[in-house]
């Protein structure tokens, strides 16, 4: 005979009969009906070819078979539970890790984050800001906010939302006392500071050597929060993001130097890591999140 089991509730049922004593406790223990869990029982007695129980008046008392049978029984009942348990905690949405230059985690790209969690209250954000570029394919953030300053792993999946574009910028005092120089080949006879830290692409740093010589540079920061507070503060100039300087310069406080040199434009991205992708609520954040974050550049 062939003993394939193929039912997992027969053997849930046989367990309750087991440790109840009859098909009517049982039945009470399972929300079943008692005529439901003695055809369950004799379902399994016939898959196995066993008799498992012995019938009376006072109940169902288990045969050695299924005292045999019992331990098995019981680690497949363990397993089924955890099996469940597993099931269930994959089931629900992890944390969606963000990461980005810190000024992308505020203002109106902030409300489009609290309008997806609004929408989507059951998928939980985890944001990480800062300077470093973190690695995707290594599972180190599931989704990135990038400017994209060289070619990427192909696998990733990308989305352009913009143009990042970069230039130098003074103060009006500095300009007072200095002038300005309107060419990169002037910056040589100004205070000239730089941004190079080693867990980022030195991009900026390098076009600043191509017109500066590294001792002459006034200043290198590993903090690009100091670098802006000492050029706000007159003491130099510095290369800095358009978007990020529109309103300074449009109230006065910054002065731009010259247009923004070709080559140090970049695609602005959202990138998102293949693994990550493949989970429906990143899906779902990438459909909401990407064209909103792109209006942003629009307006």
């Amino acid at each position: 005979m062939n003993n394939d089991l193929r039912n997992w509730t027969n053997i849930r049922v046989f367990l309750a009969v087991l440790r109840e004593g009859s098909t009517l406790a049982a039945s009470k223990r399972l929300g079943l009906a008692q005529p439901t869990v003695a055809r369950r029982v004799e379902a399994l007695e016939h898959e196995t070819g066993l008799t498992l129980f012995e019938r009376d008046t006072r109940g169902f008392k288990p045969t050695s078979a299924a005292e045999t049978l019992l331990p098995m029984a019981e680690a497949m009942e363990v397993a089924a539970r955890q099996l469940s348990a597993c099931a269930n905690d994959m089931s629900q949405p992890r944390p969606i890790r963000i990461t980005g230059f810190t000024a992308n985690f505020s203002g109106r790209i902030r409300d489009i984050f609290s309008a997806f969690s609004e929408a989507y209250p059951k998928v939980p954000l985890e944001f990480l800001p800062g300077a470093r570029t973190l690695d995707l394919m290594a599972g180190e953030a599931d989704v990135a906010m990038r400017i994209v300053w060289k070619e990427q792993h192909p696998d990733l999946i990308c989305r352009q939302i913009s143009v990042a574009r970069f230039t130098l910028y003074g103060t009006p005092d500095y300009a007072k006392r200095n002038g300005l120089p309107p060419r990169a080949e002037d910056m040589i006879h100004h205070h000239i500071f730089s941004y190079r830290r080693p867990d980022i692409l030195p991009t900026i740093h390098n076009w600043i050597l191509k017109y500066v010589p590294e001792d002459k540079i006034a200043r290198c920061f590993s903090e690009s929060s100091l670098m802006d507070a000492a050029m706000r503060a007159g003491q130099g100039l510095a290369v800095m993001n358009l978007r990020l300087m529109e309103k300074d310069e449009q109230a006065g406080r910054l002065v731009r130097c010259f247009d923004p040199p070709s080559d140090l434009c970049g695609p602005h991205m959202v990138v998102i890591s293949p693994e990550a992708y493949r989970r429906p609520e990143v899906r779902a954040f990438a459909r909401f999140f990407i064209p909103r974050y792109a209006a942003v550049f629009k307006s």
